[in-house]
């Protein structure tokens, strides 16, 4: 298993959607402007995620992506090989006995990095962030709707409505 830059980004992505995840739906924008990410490579890595059901994304005004899942469930592992391409398992014919113990050293390491990862979950991520002061931002709740009436309060004003009535005293006027 290689941990590529692909890998450290998807794991830093599903992070942020976990500390937001009481804010709805978290944009790809947002997140490339937080980790300093193209939103092309965010949609390639995204589009992994949700092909291996982590995330699941919504559309429109207020869309943006969720954890398909709890984040309780959700391991390391699965984030990384949701990205990651498995490495060819195909070995060439004319390999010496010494290229094959070495293949087979990094398999076991390999094996035993993914059981270590497989017991990290994503909470246990976003505690060890939110135990470090990592500030979350609250989005205002954002109401979906296109005939959704906003709130309509009356103005008053302390102040005369007319230009006649700026030479009058305020105490007059009240």
């Amino acid at each position: 298993m290689r941990l590529s830059t692909k890998c450290r980004f998807a794991v830093s992505a599903m992070i942020d959607i976990a500390l937001r995840e009481k804010s709805g739906p978290v944009p790809l924008s947002e997140i490339g402007l937080r980790h300093q990410i193209s939103l092309s490579y965010l949609e390639q890595i995204f589009s992994l995620l949700r092909h291996k059901g982590l995330v699941i994304s919504s559309r429109g005004p207020g869309g943006g992506y969720e954890l398909s899942r709890s984040m309780d469930v959700i391991t390391v592992a699965d984030i990384i090989s949701a990205v990651e391409d498995e490495p060819s398992k195909a070995k060439q014919h004319d390999t010496s006995q010494v290229q094959e113990m070495i293949e087979d050293l990094w398999e076991v390491i390999n094996v035993r990095l993914v059981d270590f990862m497989r017991t990290i979950t994503l909470k246990s991520l976003v505690l060890d962030q939110l135990a470090k002061g990592v500030h979350v931002e609250r989005k205002s709740s954002f109401k979906r709707g296109v005939y959704q009436m906003p709130d309509w309060r009356p103005i008053q004003i302390d102040m005369p409505n007319s230009v006649f009535a700026l030479g009058t005293p305020m105490l007059a006027l009240s």
